[in-house]
């Protein structure tokens, strides 16, 4: 994991402002958010079995996630590789498996070791920039 330096971390907005605006740009809200946390994700690249991630993590301050009125406050934002299994699996998803394309399927390892480290905190660090100026918060 690679923590980013962005001007996001410590901003507020209210969840329906910036769902909106996280989505038009490519990201999508984690699958297993809380009522009161969740993150944001955007693929910034994927390479056979690997997919480098950037990872924006929030608290809801007020409200509950579920709400477009939920308030939240954003966390430092990371960069993450997962590296999933592309062989095959005999159970009821094993089509999508077998294509590689099982999002539910568990990571081999969550947290990948990065290489060229100094590029993916560019690249994350950049992406998160233009989303920030996208909302104006």
């Amino acid at each position: 994991m690679l923590k980013l330096d962005t001007k996001i971390e410590g901003k507020k907005a209210y969840f329906g402002d910036v769902y909106r605006a996280f989505r038009s740009n490519g990201y999508s809200l984690c699958g297993n958010w809380e009522y009161d946390r969740g993150k944001f994700d955007m693929i910034l690249c994927r390479e056979d079995a690997e997919t480098i991630y950037v990872r924006i993590p929030f608290d809801v301050i007020d409200g509950e996630l579920d709400s477009a009125k939920a308030y939240l406050e954003f966390r430092t934002p990371y960069v993450i590789k997962h590296v999933v299994n592309t062989g095959l699996e005999w159970e009821e998803n094993a089509l999508l498996s077998t294509t590689g394309f099982n999002q539910f399927q568990t990571p081999l390892d969550r947290d990948g070791n990065i290489t060229d480290k100094s590029r993916w905190e560019s690249a994350g660090e950049q992406e998160i920039d233009r989303v920030v100026n996208d909302l104006a918060i």
